[in-house]
This record gives structure tokens, C-alpha cells and sequence, in this order.
């Protein structure tokens, strides 16, 4: 074992970029889509149950 081995990190850049580009492009984009869809479903359901918001008049 030489002292270089002992000093290189784990993973290269190229697979830092990969990671960047999945979480940039895929995981970010899909988790508001399904945030946002979740919350537009719960006000949907609540307003289908509740009525709309506002004076009963």
C-alpha cells in the first residue's frame, strides 16, 4: 500500500456528477411534483368534505 491510497477519496468526480445530475434532474423535480400534487389532493379532499372556504351566507 502506498501513501496515495491512503489519501485518495472514495469516490471520483465522475461519480459525484452522476449523483449531482440524479438529484438535480430526477429526485428534486418528482419530490415537488409530489408534494405539490399531495397538498393540491388534501385541500381537494378537504373542500369535498367541508364545503369551501368562506361565510356560509
Amino acid at each position: 500500500m502506498t501513501d496515495n491510497d491512503e489519501i485518495s477519496p472514495a469516490h471520483s468526480n465522475g461519480d459525484e456528477a452522476r449523483v449531482f445530475a440524479f438529484i438535480a434532474v430526477l429526485l428534486f423535480p418528482l419530490l415537488a411534483i409530489t408534494l405539490v400534487g399531495g397538498y393540491g389532493f388534501i385541500v381537494w379532499m378537504l373542500h369535498t368534505f367541508m364545503g369551501p372556504p368562506g361565510s356560509p351566507l
